[in-house]
């Protein structure tokens, strides 16, 4: 006899999830992933410290930007230039890091 049929009441959390568990089947295992890409595609073999350069530019332009039209620097917005600057001066710092042969990935292999 269960809690439940002697205490007249509804049955308890044990009694229902253990007929929950006999009847949900257990999942099938999931196929296996090809890997993505096409055969014999190699990655782009460039500097990192190139790609820092890249960013260094836009950061520059961006400042240039949000400098020459005041509606971009005045205001609520009167923190995008230094948003620009920061960006200058962290991506600074991590050309540098480049240039000095650290953090290169094709150091790395």
């Amino acid at each position: 006899m269960t809690e439940s049929q002697r205490t007249g009441g509804e049955p308890a959390p044990d009694e229902v999830l253990a007929g929950v568990a006999e009847a949900v089947p257990a999942p099938e295992p999931a196929p296996a992933l090809e890997p993505l890409g096409a055969p014999g595609l190699e990655p782009l073999a460039w500097s990192s410290a190139r790609i820092v350069l890249g960013g260094l530019v836009l950061w520059a332009l961006a400042l240039v930007v949000t400098l020459a039209v005041p509606a971009l620097h005045t205001g609520e917005r009167d923190w995008w230039p230094w948003c620009c600057v920061a960006g200058l001066a962290l991506g600074s710092l991590g050309y540098a890091y480049m240039r000095r042969g650290r953090g290169n990935a094709a150091g790395a292999l």
